[in-house]
């Protein structure tokens, strides 16, 4: 093989599939990955040498174990993701020029985009074409993205100098020494995680006016050939801009803000004023209800894993008993079909996150035999032999009585295909994060659920960190595919994250983390992790209340 430079010392790369190659010592990753382009579907964005991430910039200087990661990849398509925001901020840059009363904020991401705001600037279509024609001349450019290390000090006097004072508040509290800093031409700005070597590898984007701000929208993980496309999503877009409205409220929308709270000893009083807007607004969805409390006699919750869904009944059926109503939970796990007649999945285990996990015929014989007045004998799953079984509760609905059903699937109207639609009331919960790194670095909602995940799944279930995280794949799919599509059906949607919780947290899952040895496959999101804990100062959970959501992962719970 010609490589076409001077080969002064060849080195051994092994691929993940055993092939071994020898190699000049040396040779960029970016080089290198040209060779292999041709063996992916998507562009290489990212490499992954002796179990390390590394940016494509990097260099090989010895023997090794080399993958390269396209955006089909999660750590790429993250890489991607970053990589086309940060392109989105410089053309914008150029657009509107440097600015102290106009600012770019990425909020959360809304069907399959981040919606944006532009603070101190009208967003017209107009302008929105003039920013993608612009990214677009720095595609074509391929402008290389340059990254250079500065102390702490001099970050922060460059944050100052751009008006990045989100970012200034948060290096007030870093313990590096030292700042990654990514530049695009004039425009230098700070990023949690890697980047493409250039702008040229970028494609496959737009912006769409939406609202008071706009859409940046991408192309997905697994269509990775055009662009995502734009599905309005009102009810989980208000819900987003309801957090978003009580990051304003409590002064904390930036993790930097949050920390400032903490280092100043106010975290109590944000503790009881964030714990009251989510009673609040839950006695408000419990006054919705009482508004046809005639028709609505089975309440459905539903939401993505570690969302709180648990906590959440109990809390909905308290200020239900408010209202003079006696609530019945019922788990839709308990309808389970025993272990031996559940799908399995393409790798042959056992699919428990599907429908037809579920005796769905069951489950709707029962929940119509309680609407017409009669006692049921209801199931109770045995998850240790598998087996759904009948210890002799029964059920029997009298006035006032209410069902609180809770199950992944509860939105999917073929799960209760055979139950009046006047008589059901479907609640929608999951974590949406308020709260953003800075302005241009956003906290994704499945972060806070794996952290969750993680410290619950130790304390209550017997499994380590490492377990949790080679789990959490295949429970996102899970999520793709029976939860998210449904999530508009929903009446109502509640937001279980706690503006103060990563704090929290923090203290709980970094032990866990840092015991992932260095050699397993989970180690690189560990270290992902780790490093975004490293941004919070840590909080005590002394001060939280027994009835909080956040006690359903961290211990001490009332409802436990």
């Amino acid at each position: 093989m010609k490589w076409g430079i001077e080969m002064s010392k060849l080195i051994e790369v092994i691929f993940p599939d055993g092939r071994k190659e020898n190699i000049p010592q040396g040779i960029s990753l970016l080089e290198l990955s040209k060779r292999y382009e041709n063996e992916f579907i998507a562009p290489i964005v990212l490499a992954v040498v002796n179990g390390k991430l590394k940016e494509l910039r990097s260099h090989v200087t010895e023997n090794c174990k080399l993958e390269f990661l396209d955006i089909t990849n999660r750590d790429g398509y993250r890489t991607y993701l970053r990589s086309i925001s940060f392109l989105m901020l410089k053309a914008t840059h150029d657009i509107l020029g440097k600015n102290d009363k106009i600012k770019v904020v990425i909020h959360h991401s809304l069907s399959k985009g981040f919606y944006c705001e532009l603070k101190g600037y009208k967003v017209t279509e107009e302008l929105l074409s003039k920013i993608k024609k612009q990214m677009d001349e720095l595609v074509n450019r391929d402008i290389l993205i340059e990254k250079r290390t500065v102390s702490l000090d001099k970050a922060v006097k460059i944050f100052k100098d751009n008006f990045m004072e989100d970012k200034v508040r948060l290096f007030n509290y870093r313990r590096v020494s030292n700042v990654n800093l990514y530049k695009i031409e004039d425009f230098e700005d700070y990023f949690y995680g890697y980047m493409v070597p250039s702008t040229g590898c970028l494609s496959n984007y737009d912006l769409v006016k939406y609202e008071n701000g706009f859409i940046l929208q991408f192309q997905s993980r697994n269509s990775p050939s055009e662009i995502a496309p734009f599905i309005k999503q009102p009810k989980l877009f208000q819900t987003l801009k309801e957090s978003s409205d009580w990051g304003e409220i409590m002064d904390v929308k930036t993790v930097g803000a949050l920390n400032n709270k903490i280092a100043e000893g106010n975290i109590s009083d944000l503790i009881l004023v964030a714990e009251a807007l989510q009673e609040k607004k839950i006695a408000a969805i419990a006054d919705t209800i009482m508004k046809d409390v005639n028709n609505k006699r089975i309440i459905f919750i539903a939401g993505p894993s570690s969302s709180g869904k648990t906590t959440f009944a109990h809390r909905l059926s308290i200020q239900l008993k408010v209202h003079g109503l006696k609530p019945h939970p019922i788990s839709v796990d308990n309808y389970f079909v025993n272990r031996e007649l559940t799908p399995k999945d393409e790798d042959g285990n056992y699919n428990f996150e599907c429908l037809e996990a579920l005796d769905v015929k069951q489950f709707n014989e029962d929940m119509t035999k309680l609407l017409d007045g009669e006692e049921v004998n209801m199931p109770e799953f045995n998850f240790k032999i598998g087996r759904r079984e009948y210890n002799g509760k029964t059920l029997k609905l009298e006035e006032n009585d209410i069902l609180v059903v809770e199950g992944i699937h509860c939105l999917n109207d073929k799960l209760s295909i055979g139950i009046p639609k006047q008589n059901m009331f479907k609640i929608y919960i999951s974590a949406l994060t308020q709260l953003n790194i800075d302005d241009h670095n956003r906290i994704p909602t499945t972060d806070a659920r794996l952290l969750r995940r993680i410290v619950r799944d130790n304390t209550y279930r017997g499994a380590n960190a490492e377990k949790t995280i080679s789990m959490w794949p295949s429970v996102r799919k899970g999520e793709e595919l029976y939860i998210f599509p449904y999530q508009e059906k929903a009446d109502v949607m509640f937001n279980s994250a706690l503006v103060y919780e990563l704090a929290v947290l923090k203290q709980y899952a970094e032990p866990l983390l840092f015991s992932i040895p260095r050699d397993k496959p989970e180690y690189i999101e560990a270290k992902r992790l780790i490093k975004f804990l490293d941004y919070f100062l840590g909080v005590s959970s002394e001060k939280i209340p027994n009835n909080s959501l956040i006690r359903e992962f961290v211990g001490g719970s009332y409802f436990r």
